[in-house]
């Protein structure tokens, strides 16, 4: 599929297009980034708002080209056309970007760039609003999506500094994600004495979204904090707080390389993503400071062990916490069966001996994904050889540094999950 993609208001769909993305029209994309008032150090780099728009274009398409129409019932073909302030530079980045988001997203991407007309980041320095604004100082982000992993790596950072930290978190469509994140915020600002301003909610949804797989959000989460640290003003760290295991997300059979094998912050990924910054000449690194931490361990080495306990089940692991609408249930909660809502188990297991979240399957046999899970899990477990993990860890894609280091952060996680899974009878997990 060809997509024109544009940030100026356009009526028609070019001729040799299949659609038109127009991230002005609220029809197309819902996006608030240009809402989000902020008056850091300097202006945001034209190549990271170019970045941002592109994974914009690339997180809409995801969502609105439908894999099992295609041959393979996965695999598509993706051309997009994308304003650009420098084409120059972004045709020169074409293999890494094509190789980035084909390893994200299992796709087959390609881009052709033309030049920018508009900028609306004019319309936002000379608006009264910004110009009004109190400079903020930060040198980091902390990825804060209202998830377990992002709440103990903001904690971290903020039990040693307090006033240098920007918060940047992401909500769409539905209503559990960004209630989550507000109520997990509060407790924070709370307790650490935080401004308003040190948190930033970026919202952006594929008003005609129909794909469910969507791979690439990473991508475009991502780009919203390279964004603004592009604004800094000095070097910055770029914290993504991930467990090891699920940052390697290795499929648990042969079957599931696909629906079930997210990429999200593989180390490969991040390597490619980290490269892309360096070539927009970025002072920006990224940090994943637990990737070679399971998820249990994470929580039992937290900084503030107290807070945390108090207020992990005020964040949210699921992949999809809104599926109760459907059963007319009034507030979004953890389902239970998928594999993040599995790990967050043992994780809490592990940690505490005792998960009191709310989870809307109580165990494992209550739904046909938790049984689907359940046993995908025991033949993985089943199969595990310890001595094979640095083979096993690669299915999900390659690892050029730090392999044996990987292999044991994989092996101490399937000791956590085999705890719940093996140990602790089905009908028994909280």
């Amino acid at each position: 599929m060809r997509i024109y993609c544009t940030n100026e208001s356009i009526e028609n769909i070019p001729e040799g297009f299949d659609e038109k993305l127009d991230i002005t029209n609220k029809k197309d994309i819902g996006f608030n980034f240009w809402d989000n008032y902020i008056k850091l150090e300097k202006e945001f780099s034209k190549l990271a708002i170019d970045l941002l728009y592109l994974s914009i274009f690339v997180f809409v398409a995801d969502r609105i080209v439908k894999r099992d129409t295609q041959n393979d019932g996965w695999t598509r073909t993706i051309k997009l056309n994308v304003p650009v302030s420098d084409i120059d530079f972004w045709n020169s980045q074409k293999v890494l970007l094509t190789d980035m988001l084909n390893f994200l997203s299992g796709d087959n991407w390609t881009f052709e760039f033309r030049p920018k007309t508009v900028y609306q980041e004019q319309i936002y320095y000379s608006s009264k609003k910004y110009k009004e604004l109190d400079k903020r100082i930060y040198d980091k982000i902390c990825m804060f999506s209202g998830g377990l992993d992002s709440f103990i790596g903001a904690i971290d950072l903020l039990e040693y500094s307090t006033s240098s930290i920007l918060l940047v978190s992401h909500y769409g469509g539905g209503k559990g994600t960004k209630s989550y994140q507000d109520d997990i915020f509060t407790a924070v600002k709370e307790k650490y004495m935080l401004d308003d301003r040190d948190q930033v909610q970026s919202y952006v949804v594929a008003r005609n979204g129909r794909e469910d797989t969507t791979r690439t959000r990473s991508f475009m989460f991502f780009s919203h904090a390279i964004a603004y640290a592009s604004a800094f003003g000095r070097k910055t760290q770029l914290y993504i707080p991930e467990n090891g295991y699920i940052s390697l997300n290795v499929p648990l059979s042969g079957a599931r390389f696909g629906s079930s094998s997210t990429r999200t912050t593989h180390p490969y990924y991040m390597k490619k993503l980290q490269t892309l910054i360096n070539n927009m000449n970025l002072d920006i690194k990224i940090i994943n400071p637990y990737q070679f931490k399971t998820k249990g361990e994470m929580m039992k080495e937290c900084k503030n062990s107290s807070f945390l306990k108090d207020q992990y089940v005020n964040t949210m692991s699921c992949s999809h916490p809104d599926n109760g609408r459907f059963k007319k249930e009034k507030t979004s909660k953890h389902c239970g069966d998928c594999i993040p809502c599995i790990v967050r188990k043992a994780a809490i297991i592990s940690a505490y001996g005792k998960d009191e979240t709310a989870y809307r399957h109580k165990n494992l046999e209550k739904s046909e994904a938790g049984i689907l899970n359940r046993n995908a899990f025991l033949q993985m477990l089943e199969k595990h050889n310890p001595k094979r993990a640095a083979f096993e860890i690669q299915k999900s894609g390659p690892l050029t540094d730090n392999l044996f280091k990987f292999a044991d952060v994989y092996n101490r996680s399937i000791e956590e999950l085999d705890k719940i899974i093996n140990e602790v009878d089905v009908n028994e997990i909280n």
